[in-house]
């Protein structure tokens, strides 16, 4: 253990592999390991081989694997981003943590709130992994954060969450097999994939929860919740209310967040570039553009933590809480 502890220390470059380099690394998060300072990718892996070979030809990358078991054991890579469906991703991590890699895990962490606690568990101090909330480091909401640090709408009362889309929405990566739709592998449906995104950013806002309750219906009886309804009560007084329905008509569409306080309110689109100000002495709207690789601040943030010289962004203990609201939501006792 010493000998590790000893190469850790001398570490100056994060060396990557990617776990399942599909439709999320083509473009949101993989271009960006080759981009932030002080990190290379060296090798992808996808259990199909042409696939892989495909993906690493066309952004340079030097080595293609169709092998967990081989990319984990490549002698250079000292991270690993795991993009696969969440029902592989406690067993995944173990096997990196085991391999003594850093681990960049991808939302949902695991299926359900059970599994995330069961990797939380095995963490050891030796071990660094991150869940890849990357929101709450882009531009737009770091500005609600900064907002509400600044008391610019005084005492928070409460936020309204209300997320409509139609069964032919836009803001949902889609995948030849659409197992975003087969619990069995997503864990449940376009809620599980979504909303972690926008629960930890609540988390992240307002702090511990006090209680949580949700209820959920699945229309189709298939096991995936297509509406979901949550309120949660934390510690420090916030409200919060959530909808999220997946069946709506294409009329009502709808992606808004507002957080009321005792002087006005904060409204914000979780896939928009606006962030509106209202208060009784003033409206201000803040405009934003993300980057092209929307994960490449969160993964910047990363690199830095990996390297010794930046605090965790976004803990396995942030995942675990998200995961736990995501199970009180959607399950009825």
């Amino acid at each position: 253990m010493q000998k590790t502890i000893l190469i850790l220390n001398k570490m100056d470059t994060i060396k990557w592999g990617i776990i399942g380099c599909g439709d999320v690394a083509e473009i949101k998060s993989g271009p960006a390991f080759q981009k932030v300072a002080n990190s290379e990718l060296v090798a992808v892996m996808r259990r199909n081989k042409a696939k892989s070979k495909d993906f690493a030809k066309r952004h340079n990358v030097p080595f293609f694997y169709d092998s967990i078991d081989d990319i984990i054991n490549h002698p250079d890579i000292n991270a690993l981003y795991i993009a696969t469906p969440p029902s592989s991703h406690l067993e995944i991590a173990k096997q990196c943590l085991n391999a003594g890699k850093f681990v960049y895990l991808e939302k949902p962490m695991t299926m359900n709130a059970d599994e995330a606690i069961e990797l939380e568990k095995i963490i050891t101090d030796n071990n660094k992994i991150v869940i890849a909330h990357y929101r709450r480091n882009l531009p737009a909401f770091q500005k609600v954060k900064e907002l509400l640090n600044t008391n610019s709408i005084g005492k928070i009362h409460f936020t309204d969450i209300t997320i409509l889309q139609s069964t032919t929405n836009n803001i949902i990566a889609k995948t030849e097999d659409n197992w975003r739709l087969k619990p069995e592998t997503s864990g449940g449906g376009y809620f599980h994939d979504i909303a972690p995104h926008q629960i930890d950013l609540m988390l992240h806002y307002f702090g511990k929860i006090k209680n949580v309750q949700g209820f959920a219906t699945a229309t189709k009886n298939n096991k995936v919740a297509d509406i979901v309804n949550g309120i949660i009560n934390f510690e420090n007084g916030v409200q919060f209310r959530g909808i999220w329905n997946f069946i709506a008509s294409e009329n009502d569409v709808k992606d808004q967040c507002i957080i009321y306080g005792e002087n006005g309110s904060i409204t914000f689109s979780f896939y928009g570039k606006k962030v509106i100000l209202d208060t009784t002495n003033k409206k201000e709207v803040f405009s934003f553009e993300n980057p092209v690789h929307v994960q490449q601040p969160l993964i910047e943030e990363t690199v830095k933590y990996f390297l010794g010289k930046a605090k965790n962004p976004c803990t396995v203990k942030d995942g675990v809480d998200v995961m736990k609201i995501l199970d009180r939501f959607t399950t009825q006792e």
